[in-house]
Order: structure tokens, then C-alpha cells, then sequence
């Protein structure tokens, strides 16, 4: 059976949510996964087919969520239901603190947009093989505020007020029985296309956050 997948696009247009959808849905389904794919959050409102999924990834930025789908969505992910997530993803459901524990991190600010360096911290990781060391990006650099438990992969040096800071970029975590992928790159769907190395590194963040057979 096929690896079955939620993609669930809305909130800001910016960042183009629709078209960063429709790039996931089309990898996964290169990879064989059944894949659904949801306008608005209404598919939230079902915790049993929720549940059914092996994967979910919302493409969404600054909306609101329910206690009650944050709870359908929280839930599935802890029962073992994978989830990744990209850039505006970090800043899906501001005021929804049990989703922003589970992502591992909130989008804050990005005082810096411009060229900066992005280095990888774990070489020897299946995710990172391949990836250069160390790589130029020119877009929104993020500022977050992340769970210190996460499993750290990318990181970038954050210039701010004096100070350098080490921010991460990407990281795993679990969830309950759930696995969490999350990568800040992607401001703009063309970005990827101007790094394959990193668009190839979110599909593979999605599919080892799928749920595997026991």
C-alpha cells in the first residue's frame, strides 16, 4: 500500500502557498504516496482521517487554528503520523502554542534579508549527504525562537545588534511516536529552483518524517 499524505495549503499569499503545495504533492506522488490535497484548513475539522495519514505538511502562513483542529492535528502527529514543513510553515498559527511546540520553533523576525551563509552541522546525517558543507543563500534570513531539544542539521550565524547569534535553520525532532521535520529555506517557490540541493533536502525532510511500518 501506498504511503498516504496530506498537503494543506492556505494563510498569506506572499508565500505562495498554493504553488509550494502543489511542488510537494508532485515529489510525493514521484515517490509513490496516495497524496490529498486541501485548500484551507477545513481538513483539520476530521481527527480520524487525519489520524489515517502517514504524512501531513501544511503550506500556510500567519492563519488561525481552533483548539479543536490544533488538537485533531497535535494528536495525530503524536500517535505517529509524520509532519514537515518549510519556511512560512514556522509561522503557521501564531497563536496556537501546543502547534509551535510540536513544529519546534516559531518564526520571530527576519531583521536581514540579503546574501547569507547556511552550513550544514551534521555532515554524517542521511538527511545532509550530499549537501555542501557550506552554501551561499540570498533571501529572508529567519529569526526564531526554537526548542533547545531539536535535532540541529542547518544553521546559519545571525548578525544582530552586536551580536552573532547561531541560529538554526533545519531540524528533526519527535513528536510522541511522530517525527517532525522543519527547514526555514523558501521564501519564494523560484529559490528552489536556484538550489535544488535544498528543495531535494526538504522532499527527503518529508519523507523519512513518514510514518514506516512497524
Amino acid at each position: 500500500m501506498p504511503y498516504k499524505a496530506l498537503v494543506f495549503h492556505g494563510g498569506w499569499e506572499g508565500h505562495s502557498p498554493k504553488e509550494i503545495a502543489q511542488r510537494y504533492v508532485a515529489a510525493l506522488t514521484e515517490h509513490g504516496y496516495d497524496v490529498t490535497q486541501c485548500e484551507g484548513l477545513d481538513c483539520l475539522d476530521d481527527a480520524t482521517q487525519l489520524a489515517s495519514y502517514d504524512l501531513i505538511i501544511p503550506c500556510v502562513t500567519m492563519a488561525e487554528l481552533s483548539h479543536e483542529r490544533e488538537a485533531a492535528l497535535t494528536n495525530a502527529v503524536k500517535n505517529g503520523t509524520g509532519l514537515a514543513a518549510a519556511h512560512g510553515s514556522g509561522d503557521a498559527f501564531r497563536g496556537a502554542l501546543n502547534y509551535c511546540h510540536m513544529m519546534g520553533g516559531q518564526f520571530v523576525s527576519h531583521p536581514y534579508v540579503g546574501e547569507y551563509a547556511v552550513r550544514v552541522t551534521q555532515p554524517e546525517h542521511p538527511l545532509t549527504a550530499g549537501m555542501p558543507s557550506t552554501f551561499a543563500y540570498d533571501s529572508e534570513q529567519y529569526y526564531l525562537h526554537v526548542d533547545p531539544g531539536n535535532n540541529v542539521l542547518l544553521a546559519t550565524d545571525y548578525q544582530f545588534d552586536g551580536n552573532t547569534i547561531n541560529m538554526p535553520v533545519a531540524w528533526t525532532k519527535n513528536w510522541g511516536a511522530g517525527k517532525v521535520f522543519y527547514c526555514a529555506l523558501g521564501h519564494k517557490p523560484t529559490e528552489y529552483d536556484e538550489h535544488p540541493h535544498v528543495w531535494q533536502f526538504i522532499v527527503d525532510g518529508a519523507l523519512w518524517a513518514t510514518r514506516k511500518p512497524a
